[in-house]
């Protein structure tokens, strides 16, 4: 039952990702579809909010490989990090539409929320 819980949690980690890394950037930058489409030799003009879509990919990024770790390793042990991993993934999807709505009190709240929710995560598992 934990490990089907969790594996729930990480195709949600997936889903997103998969917005936040590319469909949300992609959608914001569709009017340059064209240079999407090629081989990007030149630069172009990106928007504030592109921007935004991507610093908050690659704040993602830098937390999604210790949680899907952390995910794996509550899978193996048998531990339930269901609620700190649920957690998790709700932080990140408020920490990415804050950052684009450039709510910054609200934004960092919730990045040091989904931090110390990868901190309980690790101490589950001692």
């Amino acid at each position: 039952v934990i490990g089907e819980k969790m594996e729930i949690y990480i195709l949600i980690a997936a889903l997103l990702a998969l917005f936040q890394i590319w469909l949300i950037p992609m959608a914001i930058n569709f009017k340059n579809l064209p240079w999407m489409m090629s081989t990007r030799d030149e630069t172009i003009e990106e928007s504030i909010l592109l921007k935004r879509a991507q610093r908050a990919s690659k704040n993602l990024q830098e937390s999604l490989p210790v949680f899907f770790a952390l995910i794996l390793l509550a899978i193996y042990s048998k531990e339930d990090v269901s609620m700190y991993a649920c957690w998790w993934l709700i932080l990140r999807g408020i920490h990415g539409l804050v950052y684009l709505t450039s709510l910054p009190y609200v934004r960092t709240v919730a990045y040091i929320g989904s931090i110390y929710c990868l901190v309980m995560m690790g101490v589950c598992l001692i």
